[in-house]
């Protein structure tokens, strides 16, 4: 399927399914690189035996390509349509206690807990993107570089954990309105650096990240 294809593949799913892989789990996070807040996770377990997943799904891929609105609309349709699904997070202080890795592997942890809690079956291998889940070895593992826009599930994934953390970020936004949260979610734009050089950090930045260590108080 082309890169730039309007929704991600179902060629790895399709591929894997025939080979009696039948629940298979993608993967994704968001919020691994911002500089406050929660990192996120989602889990999406699709019906592969559907001949009209991919007409279902349509518009479903990385969700850094679609608008704001565009993946707010599609993630009714992926719940709905899912066989499980799941979203997870680890907060700003695990983050920093954790480290930002293990944090994202705590935070995949809850979604695939979270998918699995309503569901009557275990999974049978998990897509992921662009790493290997080493502390999930017991379960077959698939990683796929640029795995959001080359597997349907894993795109489904990524637009639950995009749209989860900017809604909670948005809120956090009601309570510190000075850092404008709501905008850019945490990243690290001009705007934010300028409220960090105005304000000092939060209580819900990652003390841990440099950007954010320089505008703490010396002990």
């Amino acid at each position: 399927m082309p890169k730039n294809s309007p929704t991600a593949s179902l060629r790895h799913e399709r591929e894997y399914f025939a080979l009696g892989y039948h629940y298979i789990f993608g993967i994704d996070e968001a919020g691994r690189g911002p500089w406050a807040g929660p990192v996120s996770a989602g889990a999406v377990c699709l019906p592969l035996e559907r001949a009209d997943l991919h007409k279902v799904l349509a518009g479903v891929r990385d969700s850094k390509q679609l608008t704001p609105g565009a993946r707010s609309r599609l993630v009714s349709r992926i719940q709905e349509t899912a066989l499980a699904w799941g979203v997870g997070s680890a907060g700003h202080a695990e983050i920093d206690d954790l480290g930002i890795v293990p944090a994202v592997k705590l935070a995949m942890r809850r979604a695939l807990d979270q998918a699995l809690a309503g569901a009557d079956f275990s999974p049978a291998c998990l897509f992921l993107d662009a790493m290997l889940w080493p502390e999930m070895a017991h379960i077959p593992q698939v990683s796929l570089i640029g795995g959001d826009t080359r597997s349907l599930s894993i795109a489904a994934a990524s637009i639950l954990a995009k749209v989860w953390r900017d809604e909670y970020m948005t809120k956090l936004d009601a309570e510190l309105p000075q850092y404008g949260f709501a905008i850019h979610k945490g990243y690290g734009t001009k705007r934010h650096q300028a409220a960090l050089e105005a304000y000092g950090p939060s209580p819900v930045h990652r003390r841990t990240f440099a950007p954010v260590r320089k505008y703490l108080p010396e002990t």
